[in-house]
């Protein structure tokens, strides 16, 4: 694929600024209606996407199927949350001169409006959900801003393929020209962050990537929003009792949870503490892990294997098991790379923490033994942030009063007793954390509260009814829930 042309990309951001202010005025309803448009899309091309997704990331047929499901699924979600209008924070004060505060109180009128033209930068693992028509921009779309899309050069024909798919999709719906697009290429993207038509961005990847595009919108004459979600080691603690109760099951759901779709997921337990002496690790030990298999694309199996290496170059870190190797992996450095579990005690991690709490990508998990419970609050408040915290525990456990809340300020989504692998599209899911999990703790990119990332706070102080949105007008036309006068009123 030939990556875009500084031209093409100027004329690309200017019909997405004019779509764009043509999609903020459109009605909520021909907005899910093109959502809807697109959600039915995708599914009736699955059977041309798939193939293309094979060929271009080595992911198996039945996780991409399930994937595409996920992506129509969360634009169809987001298609039946537009009209009960929550999500616009209606808010209406009436004027009032017995205002308490000492001044009257003048008539105002606050709803969230979109921010205006988004680029996205796709991820490459997930080639559907987290790419051309995933959750940055459904929930872009569905806030009323056209999208640019940057495509991920591991997947470029498949980006291709799904933008078509998505483009017509959106005519067929009524949408207008330009609301979706698509360009090519690293010079493309930082050129699309640094234009002044593009209000807000979204991306998922590395953290040297997503650090250095969140430093160019940071540093705009116009800063704008820069919603990053770059790497997660996304810690699990496995108490005494719990490890004495399932010691096998612990043990297999783990190896499970890492090695599922090749260790390729930003939530993957990449570290797991275990108490010393615990069976836990004679089972792990005695694990079948799954053989080889080719990772994403060369850049993602470069970073695995610099990571896993810097990890297993510690002193005091052995290898716990490894997974059997493919004929063409005669050595460590060809050939598709195995799993592999690594294991050291809390005293290395303690003496190594930056090289050994680093996300290694791919199929590859550190364990870790302590020999008091207690050690494990020192850990928890030395995380850096986190994607998710995982506790395995028994629920009158006294280490999980304080571990609990130690471990909800370090990560967006705490698990007690299953693994954080499988991110539910839900009214109540996050997925964000503090830096380095994102550079925006306050926002999620999964699930339905991700829709606010793109839409800003705007007052109408004194305006006539006739020229105020529908969401704001007296009568309240769409039929919303609003707090009037401080008061939650339904319709």
């Amino acid at each position: 694929m030939h990556d875009t042309s500084d031209d093409s990309v100027d004329q690309i951001i200017d019909r997405a600024v004019r779509a764009s202010e043509q999609w903020k005025r459109a009605g909520i309803d021909e907005r899910s209606r093109a959502l809807v448009a697109v959600a039915d899309a995708l599914d009736q091309h699955a059977d041309e996407l798939i193939p293309i997704a094979q060929r271009e990331t080595h992911l198996a047929e039945p996780r991409l199927r399930g994937e595409l499901r996920r992506t129509s699924f969360q634009l169809r979600m987001f298609a039946e949350m537009l009209p009960e209008g929550l999500w616009l924070d209606a808010r209406i004060d009436h004027a009032d001169a017995e205002w308490p505060m000492g001044a009257p109180r003048p008539d105002l009128r606050r709803q969230l409006e979109p921010i205006g033209a988004t680029l996205v930068f796709a991820a490459s693992n997930f080639p559907f959900a987290f790419s051309v028509a995933g959750g940055d921009t459904a929930s872009a779309l569905a806030a009323g801003n056209a999208v640019v899309l940057k495509a991920h050069h591991g997947h470029p024909e498949l980006s291709d393929a799904t933008a078509a798919v998505v483009i017509d999709a959106l005519a067929s719906a009524g949408a207008p020209e330009g609301l979706f697009q698509t360009i090519h290429g690293t010079e493309a993207g930082v050129r699309a962050l640094r234009a002044s038509g593009i209000k807000a961005a979204a991306f998922t990847g590395s953290v040297r990537g997503g650090r250095a595009l969140f430093d160019i919108a940071s540093s705009r004459p116009e800063p704008i929003p820069f919603y990053g979600e770059l790497g997660s080691t996304n810690p699990a603690f496995v108490t005494r009792r719990a490890a004495e109760r399932d010691a096998a099951g612990i043990a297999r759901d783990f190896v499970a949870s890492v090695t599922g779709s090749a260790g390729q997921l930003c939530t993957k337990p990449g570290v797991l503490f275990v108490p010393a002496g615990s069976s836990i690790v004679a089972e792990l030990e005695g694990q079948r892990l799954p053989a080889a298999s080719a990772l994403l694309n060369g850049g993602i199996e470069s970073g695995f294997r610099d990571s896993l290496a810097s990890t297993r170059g510690v002193a005091g870190v052995r290898t716990l098991s490894a997974g059997a190797r493919s004929e063409a992996d005669a050595d460590a450095d060809a050939g598709a790379p195995s799993p592999v579990l690594l294991e050291t005690s809390i005293a290395t991690l303690r003496d190594e923490m930056h090289t050994l709490m680093s996300e290694m990508f791919g199929p590859a998990a550190l364990v870790v033994t302590y020999d008091d419970e207690n050690e494990l609050l020192d850990i928890a408040d030395s995380l850096e942030g986190q994607l998710t915290a995982t506790i395995i525990g028994e629920d009158d456990d006294e280490i999980a009063v304080d571990l609990l809340p130690k471990l909800s300020e370090r990560a967006g989504r705490v698990l007690w007793n299953q693994w954080p692998t499988g991110v539910s599209v839900t009214w109540a899911q996050q997925h964000g954390g503090p830096y380095p999990a994102t550079t925006a703790v306050g926002s999620t990119s999964v699930g339905m509260a991700a829709i606010t990332r793109f839409l800003r706070p705007v007052a109408y102080q004194n305006v006539p009814e006739s020229l105020l949105p529908d969401a704001l007008k007296e009568a309240n036309p769409l039929g919303i829930a609003r707090r009037v006068d401080g008061i939650l009123i339904q319709p």
